[in-house]
């Protein structure tokens, strides 16, 4: 769980709940363009062969990337990541230099200093960022298709010759400690930075993802550039493209943007498995606010294990749907306890777990833990429903047509198919995967995932009759 965003109810994973509708929309609509667009026209036949037509490609340089063809619209998007080299690899004493990466990366290059390199994005309408996960270092561009060579050249400047000036390193260093200074009045920040440090105890998870105050001062642009130079390398990198992009244009310009990035990164080591710490524990910070908020976890598996499909309806059915879900129609519709109660698959390299997030007056929190834990008993003791069952198929197979929307959603999908190791047609089975999962499927799934006896709970406000808590002082990794 990342400190920010804590309501998604869909991680990197719901990128894959897209559906046949969204393709066949989205696959007509390539087909009534590519005459326009001068490509060959996609077949009948062809659309039901490939539900995403995802092609594999090697650079003269031996760097494997991912394209997506679509010339219906001008403009091309790079989504890229570097595997292991996420924040989990912050020295313990420089947590937020990985963030701190992402914030300086795009603030001058080359010969353009921070306000020369933005000019130039901004007049050609370029977009370039950079991103630090917990696994992944990871960035994206778009630009339009006349900007091309532009784009690709500022970007080829950002990953192999980043300046970290001084002024804009210390002033992504100030906005970073600002977010945390205001964070640290967000009661929904404190209960997620506290499950991170308990369920992750003793793990480089626990850490704080955007560096702590101490930290972030710390941090200088030889470190910056250290990082970068170990890190960044070919061989840990997995690219994508979309959009308005032939396979050879592609092939050449990826080799152009990477090819001057070292070959091998300085370790190759990955993250090492953890368990979740402190199951079966209840954990409280005292804030004298008018509501609690709840965060939990149980361990989870990942997406190599044949009840992984299985366990995205399950997750659904409990509490991933929102509102249509067990946890909601309980805690909300039939009681009024909460706004909005969810769970989510967290999927980690190191780690895999199904997430509760919620919140509720102080008066309520020992009903709604009931309910949580009532849920969880109530769908591993009984097979779901044949209309539940179906409902939740038809929503995670049927929904979601947005997730195709743009030229960058068509990268995103595909970059996290490489991420996750899935073949270029993954998706063209994902349908018949997810509606082959049983009443029988999803009674053996909540039955190994849903055992309240394994949860962890972090409760920050003032809740009241809670017994059993262990009290928690002070935030962990902030200052």
């Amino acid at each position: 769980m990342f400190e920010k965003n804590r309501k998604e109810k869909w991680l990197i994973l719901a990128l894959l709940f897209v559906l046949a509708l969204g393709a066949l929309l989205l696959f007509w609509g390539w087909n009534a363009q590519a005459k326009d667009a001068k490509t060959k026209p996609i077949q009948i036949d062809e659309i039901h062969k490939k539900f995403l037509p995802i092609q594999s490609l090697k650079t003269n340089s031996g760097i494997n990337i991912w394209l997506v063809e679509d010339h219906s619209l001008p403009i091309i998007s790079v989504q890229f990541l570097f595997k292991g080299a996420g924040t989990y690899k912050d020295p313990e004493n420089k947590q937020g230099l990985v963030r701190l990466l992402s914030n300086t990366m795009d603030e001058g290059a080359g010969g353009y200093n921070s306000q020369a390199f933005q000019k130039v994005l901004s007049d050609n309408s370029i977009t370039l960022m950079f991103n630090a996960g917990r696994d992944d270092f990871g960035g994206s561009l778009v630009t339009l298709a006349r900007h091309k060579a532009k784009a690709f050249d500022l970007l080829a400047l950002a990953l192999s010759a980043p300046r970290f000036d001084e002024e804009p390193v210390s002033r992504m260093r100030d906005a970073n400690i600002s977010r945390i200074q205001s964070s640290m009045s967000d009661p929904d920040w404190m209960a997620a930075r506290l499950l991170n440090d308990k369920a992750f105890e003793g793990h480089p998870y626990a850490q704080n993802s955007g560096g702590t105050i101490s930290s972030l001062q710390s941090i200088t642009k030889e470190d910056l550039k250290l990082f970068h130079k170990n890190y960044l390398s070919q061989d840990n990198l997995l690219a994508a493209v979309s959009g308005d992009i032939t396979a050879d244009e592609a092939i050449k310009s990826m080799d152009a943007i990477f090819s001057s990035l070292p070959k091998t990164p300085v370790t190759t080591a990955s993250v090492k498995s953890t368990d979740i710490k402190n199951q079966n524990s209840l954990f409280v910070f005292e804030k004298d606010i008018p509501q609690t908020f709840v965060e939990a976890i149980v361990p989870a598996f990942d997406d190599k294990d044949p009840d992984f499909y299985a366990l995205q309806v399950m997750n659904y059915i409990y509490g991933g749907a929102g509102f249509g879900s067990r946890l909601m129609e309980s805690a909300r519709e039939k009681r009024g306890l909460t706004y909005g109660i969810y769970s989510s698959l967290l999927d980690m390299d190191g780690v895999d777990a199904l997430s509760i997030s919620t919140s509720t007056k102080n008066e309520s929190a020992q009903e709604i833990l009931t309910i949580i834990k009532d849920e969880m008993i109530k769908l591993s003791s009984q097979k779901v429903g044949q209309k539940e069952l179906s409902d939740a198929k038809s929503y995670i197979t049927g929904s979601m047509p947005l997730a195709l929307k743009s030229t960058q959603d068509l990268a995103s999908i595909a970059l996290s198919l490489q991420s996750k190791g899935k073949p270029t047609d993954y998706l063209d089975y994902y349908e018949d995967k997810i509606n082959a999962v049983t009443e029988d499927d999803v009674l053996r799934v909540a039955k190994r995932i849903l055992n309240p006896e394994k949860m962890m709970v972090v409760l920050v406000g003032k809740p009241a009759a809670i017994a059993n808590a262990q009290k928690i002082e002070k935030l962990p990794n902030v200052e």
